[in-house]
């Protein structure tokens, strides 16, 4: 199984857009940059995360509070499936971001869900023993299922990802991971998409006039607390 993958830190930009300027933008983008390997022949994938915080939801508090440095904990999957688990830590330092993750087995994915983490502390990674003394220490644990479908553009020069997220959605009341038919609900009204936009030291001039539109509004969006809010 591969070992942590640890990603420089980044900047990272959202929007809230509707769905004409998505359409617009996508075929815009179409033009200079490619589709993530990973997306299905309509250029797109879904993603579930489940994410963790502690019994005061430290987490869901210092992005209200705006802290300058947190972390938040997650496992993602794609499209529904146990073929590829990812155990992520999500870190915000000032102005920058980075993600850094590891392959988890189905077996201690579901330990993990259950309550049980006894088990990371013999995974090789530095990622699944920081979560076991998260969880032994801070008493994390599951608290919100996060659907969405992304659909996802890059560029090699910066390192440019530019991703459009549709059909937000959150579970209800249950934090099972696999099931395909888990009862979510829409946690998006007044917008459609959050676009997401993410480049290593700088963004070119032509992708940063694409997303500075009319039509385009600055969040400080999270998924994360957007999903918080219907428990």
């Amino acid at each position: 199984m591969p070992m942590q993958k640890d990603q420089p830190f980044r900047h990272e930009l959202k929007y809230f857009i509707n769905q004409g300027t998505a359409v617009e933008l996508k075929t815009r983008l179409a033009l200079t940059m490619d589709l993530d390997r990973n997306a299905n022949e309509y250029g797109e994938y879904h993603i579930r995360s489940l994410y963790f915080d502690d019994a005061v939801d430290t987490a869901a508090r210092e992005k209200v509070d705006g802290v300058d440095e947190r972390k938040k904990y997650r496992i993602r999957i794609y499209n529904f499936s146990d073929s590829y688990i990812s155990l992520e830590c999500k870190q915000k330092v000032g102005s920058y971001i980075r993600k850094y993750s590891t392959p988890i087995s189905r077996e201690l994915c579901d330990e993990i869900c259950a309550g049980n983490w006894q088990n990371l502390i013999y995974h090789d990674a530095p990622l699944a023993r920081e979560l076991y003394y998260q969880m032994s220490c801070r008493l994390l644990r599951p608290v919100v299922i996060v659907d969405y479908v992304r659909t996802p553009f890059v560029a090699s020069y910066q390192d440019v990802r530019i991703t459009f997220d549709r059909d937000l959605r959150t579970g209800v009341f249950s934090t099972s991971l696999f099931d395909p038919n888990l009862p979510t609900v829409p946690a998006l009204k007044s917008y459609d998409l959050i676009l997401e936009v993410k480049f290593n030291e700088y963004l070119p001039d032509y992708y940063h006039r694409l997303v500075q539109t009319d039509y385009t509004m600055r969040s400080a969006a999270s998924k994360y607390l957007i999903c918080r809010k219907f428990e």
